[in-house]
């Protein structure tokens, strides 16, 4: 089963960084290549605890669905989104915030699996498991420009913010 960890070394607080990661405009700024888009669900803004997304976008040259909820969230230091409804058969995304001494660590675990059995772990491992990575590649990049060129970090900010309680759904 594939599972993609990446580690973006980040020059700007961790609040900042959190936020950014949950921010739905950032991402879909992000993912213009797939045209990707929230359309139901939290649409715009942060998301938190409990919410769920429909994303839309141009996946591998077909137009397709996902809905995720957040399950887990503990302000400032993670968050866990998971696939509800879509095209793999599990999606699990951790998403880890650690405050270095010059900056912000950002690390995602993603833990999925492709449908269709053998045939799904061959596509995996021979373009899927790639592809995804190279999408979350482009994702931290741009939160990573977002938050080193921000001049004015609470303009950063579209909500307030939440406890920083670990809280987890079942």
């Amino acid at each position: 089963m594939p599972f993609i960890r990446l580690e973006t070394m980040i020059a700007a607080p961790i609040e900042l960084c959190f936020d950014l990661s949950r921010d739905l405009d950032v991402h879909m700024a992000s993912s213009g290549l797939t045209g990707e888009r929230a359309v139901a669900g939290v649409t715009s803004g942060m998301v938190k605890l409990g919410d769920t997304v429909t994303w839309e976008g141009t996946h591998l040259g077909v137009r397709q669905r996902l809905t995720s909820k957040i399950i887990a969230y503990d302000r400032p230091s993670m968050f866990v989104d998971e696939m509800l409804r879509g095209a793999f058969k599990r999606w699990h995304h951790t998403h880890l915030f650690e405050q270095r001494a010059d900056g912000t660590l950002m690390i995602d675990e993603v833990d999925y699996a492709s449908p269709l059995g053998p045939l799904g772990r061959l596509v995996d491992m021979l373009y899927l498991e790639n592809y995804m990575r190279r999408f979350l590649l482009r994702r931290n990049a741009h939160i990573k420009m977002v938050a080193e060129t921000s001049n004015d970090l609470t303009s950063m900010r579209t909500q307030s913010h939440e406890s920083s309680d670990v809280v987890i759904s079942p």
